[in-house]
């Protein structure tokens, strides 16, 4: 369905009744490295959470918060994942949840934790109860960009977004923040997302739309091929829009998943734009697919190419790689139907080269986006996938990463 947004600032703290605040902990550096976001009214809520088998403390414990499908606070860190840290590690994301609990006048068990920095060392917890209660003493309608800061370990640039969209004469508003640069990969890596809203929704409806958006969205997002320990992206719905409450899946449902989507692509391909190192965001279409499942690797297998990536890095347009990526995707592809444009510039056609300018290929290459398109002329599904390319300094940010 068609759905017309109206984008605003704000990014958490966007929709009604959520106040947020960012707040130097001083945890590894001399930077905001600590947030607290809050609704001001219980919310449904729902997460999906890294696919590691090794999880970080804080994920498990919201994990386990989240089984009653309600959350009224998050707390977040960056500079240290607390992840493979034992026992420690798991009662020092317990007293984070009931320090901010504390502060809020709310249950422990309302409360989301998340963090992401290095591995296997241990929070200076000294240094974050004291931030957590600075920040809760700084919360305010305008905090959602601290805590974009506070989040942002090797990001170059902090990520938010916000739309706003009518539904039976109410406007709801679905706002976002998210991290990650590296170590980017299906289903979902190191990477932290928080979005809320203020629609009214029951929290097994929420669920729905999380999986909806995510799958449109992070799922298709790559940047290295790594996946993480501490990935967490959870929503947050207090129902302060006033709408009629969701229930089941009708038109104000298929509404607010497209709101919901656009949030989580928009944050998706900010990540893709600044992987580490990364000089263009590249967006790889494939078309024509037998069915979405089969779009979906296909996209993902060229994405996760590091030659494809260098290539683009390179402004190489070695197409060859491209198709070779198709071909070894799963997918049961015929490869003399495959078309490949870079741009709008049609490089290979019934799976085969075609002339094409080197000149217009470099200008297309040169630009901050890259679009690929691959149609495979065999079905009429598609899906969409995000990367970066690869370049020199890839390495040398993950040469020294914990110095």
């Amino acid at each position: 369905m068609t759905v017309e947004f109206t984008y605003t600032n704000g990014g958490v703290t966007a929709p009604k009744g959520f106040k947020a605040a960012g707040v130097k902990a001083r945890i590894k550096y001399d930077k905001k490295d600590l947030g607290v976001i809050f609704s001001i009214e219980p919310a449904a809520a729902a997460g999906v959470f890294t696919t590691n088998r090794v999880k970080a403390a804080p994920v498990s414990l919201s994990m386990s918060n989240l089984i009653d499908g309600t959350a009224q606070a998050i707390v977040v860190n960056s500079g240290c994942a607390n992840a493979c840290t034992g026992d420690n590690g798991m009662n020092d994301a317990r007293k984070m949840a009931a320090v901010t609990a504390q502060e809020m006048g709310i249950d422990a068990t309302g409360v989301l934790v998340a963090s992401t920095g290095v591995i296997g060392q241990e929070l200076p917890m000294e240094r974050i109860i004291t931030g957590i209660r600075e920040a809760a003493g700084q919360l305010s309608d305008n905090g959602g960009h601290d805590v974009a800061l506070a989040i942002m370990t090797t990001d170059t640039v902090p990520k938010e977004a916000a739309v706003q969209v009518e539904m039976g004469g109410t406007v709801v508003t679905v706002g976002g923040v998210a991290k990650g640069s590296g170590m980017i990969h299906p289903n979902m890596a190191t990477m932290l997302s928080f979005v809320t809203t203020d629609i009214n929704i029951e929290p097994e409806m929420l669920k729905k739309a999380l999986s909806y958006a995510v799958d449109r969205s992070f799922n298709l997002l790559t940047v290295d091929g790594d996946t993480s320990t501490n990935d967490s992206l959870i929503v947050m719905a207090n129902g302060l829009a006033g709408n009629d409450r969701i229930t089941q899946e009708n038109e104000n449902f298929l509404v607010f998943c497209e709101a919901l989507t656009e949030v989580c692509i928009t944050l998706a391909k900010m990540i893709a734009k600044d992987g580490e190192g990364a000089t263009k965001l590249v967006e790889i279409a494939v078309r024509k697919a037998p069915s979405r499942q089969d779009a979906r690797k296909v996209a993902m297998a060229v994405a996760n190419s590091n030659l494809v990536k260098t290539a683009i890095f390179g402004e190489d347009a070695n197409w060859g790689r491209i198709i070779c990526a198709v071909g070894y995707s799963g997918v049961e592809i015929d490869p003399e139907k495959v078309d490949i444009y870079l741009g709008d510039e049609k490089m290979a056609e019934n799976g085969a080269g075609l002339k094409f300018s080197e000149e217009k290929a470099k200008e297309i290459l040169s630009q901050d986006t890259v679009a690929i398109t691959i149609d495979l002329n065999i079905g009429e599904a598609e899906a969409t996938a995000w990367t970066c390319d690869f370049s020199y300094d890839y390495v040398k940010i993950n040469a020294d990463y914990r110095t």
